[in-house]
């Protein structure tokens, strides 16, 4: 990595924004085998394949052709219908599905022996006596240190069958002899709730990060957590979510929402309307909810947005967001692979579609954060442009407006200061992650001893971390200066401490403290009580 100039910050950003949007897009779940009868167009593209294969001068790979070919298609449609290769699916699945069959931990590669940061609180790591720093060096008498076993085939050795087992030789500091630990697999929950705590006596946060099959019952199980710590009202912070499951995203808003009340409609290329509207059993129905959004914010997270805006309900504060109303479903292609083509559109309640424009291609739909950074509005709520042709009105009389993302009743600017936004990245893509690893390696007991009590109470990251972390981007070719921005880096620095050692829920606590969005949260309910 090596420093960019601050001019080409949008650029590495709204790069990394795309790249989250399309990971985290929103569908639907009903998965079809539809027959359609052929026509000679289809024949024609599948004998030009035959041809390819049986008579081309050259040994060609047609399975790369198709692959190409369904992506061309696709590209013409629309920016979210995406084609999943057979290679790509099952990672994919496992990510929306909420859970696989693992050991569960969390590791790196270091010099190519698999270094443990942590074992998954109550998995089959954590009970067979897994720990931080356990060097992972044989599973089933397969060496793991070898230069041929790649990232696939790593999983393929340590996922598995239900209740099965994989015998790990394990090295551990201080230890001069392996140790032989057999862990039983079983189901390892990818957490889309990431955070859930109490801000103040009265107010809980949850915080989701995306939307896979588990993430209502995450939502409820945290919610029904806060409620017995007497919340009355609930901060959902939805920033960089970029969408999944449509039904989880119903499922939450439902919550909130009292009974009847319409939560969105779909239309498909018939005009035919699928309504979803709000059942009896609403967890939240007479609390005050909070919903954090920025310009990441996007598909089932707008849904929520769009949903309580709409009725009158709660309070939506951040930014404007990204702007997706389009459905997609999953389709099988039958080889593995599988396409997730747009069916129908989304709307709100109030009958706006936020869907941002996309006639002028790929590339300008997904640069849209840097045309945000050069107009100014994600610092100047007047900045942002709005059609009056596309203005609504919601029952209480409130004005909203369709056609490009759900703007907040509550700006909050965002800080493009160079220095901050550089350690927010550095934080977001792992480097300072990978730093603190070996910053704990340094004195592992020490760090494995201590208890959250003690991290909370006592623990402050030294000017000494500071330096070597500094050394440490230095090596890697990246000059930066910190300049104003040394109490930031040192919080940053503590919450990756936080995160490898007591998990992301106390990570996140660290990176919220002082946050400008909950700040203006705190201040609204200060003021109401």
């Amino acid at each position: 990595m090596k420093k960019y100039p601050q001019k080409y910050l949008p650029l590495i950003i709204g790069t990394a924004v795309a790249a989250g949007i399309f990971l985290g897009t929103f569908f639907q779940r009903d998965n079809i085998n539809a027959s359609y009868s052929s026509n000679s167009k289809k024949e024609k593209l599948n004998r030009l394949i035959d041809y390819i294969d049986y008579e081309y001068v050259d040994k060609v790979n047609t399975d790369s052709i198709v692959d190409v070919t369904v992506n061309s298609i696709l590209k013409d449609l629309d920016p979210h219908s995406t084609y999943i290769p057979q290679s790509e699916y099952a990672d994919v699945s496992r990510n929306m599905k909420g859970d696989f069959v693992g050991i569960g931990i969390q590791f790196y590669r270091l010099n190519d022996t698999i270094a443990v940061i942590k074992a998954l609180e109550n998995s089959p790591s954590e009970k067979a006596g897994i720990k931080a720093g356990d060097r992972i060096l044989y599973a089933d008498n397969i060496a793991l240190f070898s230069q041929e076993i790649t990232d696939d085939s790593l999983k393929n050795i340590l996922q598995g069958r239900e209740n099965t087992y994989v015998d790990l030789k394990v090295l551990r500091n201080n230890s001069k002899n392996l140790l032989d630990i057999s862990v039983k697999r079983s189901h390892i929950p990818i957490k889309s709730v990431v955070a859930s705590y109490m801000l103040n006596e009265n107010l809980g946060y949850i915080k989701i990060n995306r939307f896979a099959e588990t993430t209502y019952e995450e939502f409820q199980k945290s919610a029904k957590a806060l409620k017995s710590k007497n919340a009355k009202n609930i901060v959902l912070d939805l920033r960089d979510n970029g969408g999944g499951y449509l039904d989880q995203a119903t499922q939450i808003a439902d919550d909130f929402l009292k009974e009847d009340q319409l939560i969105l409609f779909t239309k498909n290329k018939d005009n035919q309307i699928k309504k979803t509207f709000s059942t009896d059993d609403g967890m939240f129905e007479n609390s005050k909810v909070y919903v954090l959004i920025n310009e990441n914010t996007a598909s089932a997270s707008e849904v929520i947005a769009g949903a309580l805006q709409d009725n009158d309900v709660g309070t939506i504060i951040g930014r404007r967001s990204y702007g997706k109303g389009l459905v997609q479903r999953e389709m099988d292609l039958g080889d593995g692979s599988a396409v997730r083509l747009t069916v129908a559109r989304y709307y709100t309640p109030t009958g706006r579609s936020i869907q941002r424009p996309y006639e002028n291609g790929d590339k300008s739909y997904f640069n849209e954060y840097e045309k945000r950074y050069k107009n100014g509005e994600l610092q100047h709520k007047d900045s942002i442009s709005v059609n009056d042709s596309l203005s609504y009105q919601t029952p209480k009389g409130k004005i909203v407006y369709g056609g490009g993302g759900i703007i907040p009743d509550i700006f909050v600017p965002k800080d493009l200061n160079y220095e901050k936004e550089s350690l927010i990245y550095m934080l977001r893509i792992g480097v300072i992650d990978r730093f603190i690893f070996e910053e704990l390696e340094r004195d592992r007991s020490y760090y494995n001893a201590m208890t959250l009590e003690d991290f909370d109470e006592n623990f402050d990251v030294t000017d000494n971390i500071v330096v070597d972390f500094i050394d440490y981007l230095k090596d890697a070719e990246v000059d930066f200066s910190f300049r104003n921005y040394k109490p930031l880096l040192k919080k940053y620095l503590k919450a990756s401490i936080a995160e490898q050692l007591f998990g992301t829920n106390v990570k996140e606590k660290i990176i919220n403290d002082d946050d400008k969005m909950i700040q203006k949260v705190l201040s609204l309910e200060e003021k109401n009580n």
